[in-house]
């Protein structure tokens, strides 16, 4: 008998390497350094200052068309097109804004030559009621320089200045260029801004990114046109009720359409428009009045009018959800206001506004909407 050949080992089995538990997940995306973050803010900070003659007329364009809007969808349910309804509502808003300067452009001229006398004469008055302490003042500064053994010299600075003729002439064009770009902007904002809208929403890759996005972006667009709309009527409101408290205290009725169109555009910039609307109501009382309680008047009507739509109508129309925190808008209010002026002041709230309703809208984002309110 052959000799039988012996068999090998059966094979162990192999058991198979353990598969980490974060293998099928995305890897996270790497932070940028905080000091990258901090580059990047400023550049974006400084192209804002640096292109504001590019960036202003822009903005603008688009406030005013968030405002006509709510009215060009109205308009539509009417079955008129949206050409046409742009057409009447910008129509419609340039006749009234029209109108309007036609009737402040007289009191606004008048103001303008009288303020600088009317400022003087009362500068004169309080510096006879603050004569003594300037005395007081000047003799413990004399009696100090003479027991260090100083002598009084007298440094005369006199500053010229130079009139351009031409600079008006030079600045007007450019001014009619603005208002004409931003009649123009407005005008295509509001007709071919859905197109558009439409256009750049196709170029998303995916089905359900494009209706998650359309949602988020129509719905943002309703709310900021909604609030931006509500709170111009608000403060047309403001404006024309401070104008009929001016007529009732014997201002001519142009003079008190202008103060509350002032007041009508201060409105929109808060804590610091009202403030500085307090002062202005001041000096506008001492000059109209020659009593003194009497020019406290426009000053304190301007108070408790302020403090009712402040505290009583705007909260109750638009509600906490478009709340803003006092903080975040004193300081949206000071970075707006020094890198634009005016028009960074006017357009600050509504730019912040969108910003938080942005916030809301996007997932991971509502922490940074609840900070700002």
């Amino acid at each position: 008998m052959t000799e039988s050949t012996p068999l090998p080992p059966a094979a162990e089995p192999v058991e198979p390497l353990p598969v980490p538990i974060d293998a099928h997940l995305p890897r996270p995306r790497p932070r940028a350094s905080t000091a990258l973050v901090v580059l990047a803010t400023l550049a974006v900070g400084f192209t804002l200052w640096a292109a504001q003659d590019v960036i202003l007329p822009v903005l603008l364009a688009a406030f005013f068309a968030l405002i006509g809007n709510p009215l060009i969808r109205l308009l539509r349910r009417l079955y008129v097109p949206r050409f046409l309804a742009a057409v009447l509502v910008l129509v419609a808003g340039l006749a009234g804004a029209g109108a309007l300067a036609v009737q402040l452009a007289a009191p606004a001229a008048e103001w303008a030559e009288q303020a600088p006398r009317e400022a003087r004469k009362l500068g004169r008055q309080l510096q006879d009621l603050t004569r003594p302490m300037h005395e007081a003042n000047r003799i413990a500064e004399d009696m100090a320089r003479a027991a260090a053994g100083e002598t009084n010299r007298k440094v005369e600075v006199v500053r010229t200045r130079v009139d351009d003729p031409y600079a008006a002439l030079t600045r007007t064009p450019q001014m009619a260029a603005s208002v004409l770009a931003v009649v123009l902007l407005t005008f295509f904002f509001m007709v071919y801004g859905e197109n558009l809208q439409r256009n750049a929403i196709a170029l998303l890759p995916g089905r359900q990114q494009k209706k998650f996005t359309v949602e988020i972006l129509h719905g943002i667009e309703r709310e900021v046109s909604r609030y931006v709309l509500t709170i111009s009527l608000i403060n047309a409101v403001v404006g024309l009720a401070f104008a009929g408290i001016l007529y009732l205290l014997d201002f001519q009725a142009q003079e008190a359409l202008l103060w509350g169109t002032a007041v009508m555009l201060l409105n929109y910039a808060p804590y610091v428009g009202p403030l500085i609307g307090m002062c202005m109501m001041l000096l506008v009382g001492f000059v109209a009045f020659d009593d003194t309680w009497r020019s406290l008047l426009p000053a304190l009507a301007y108070l408790v009018l302020h403090t009712i739509e402040g505290q009583i109508v705007t909260p109750i129309v638009l509600g906490r959800r478009m709340a803003l925190s006092p903080l975040v808008l004193i300081l949206a209010l000071m970075l707006f206001g020094w890198m634009w002026g005016i028009i960074g002041l006017l357009l600050s709230v509504p730019l912040l506004v969108c910003v938080k309703l942005v916030l809301e809208h996007v997932e991971g984002m509502g922490g940074w909407a609840r900070l700002l309110e």
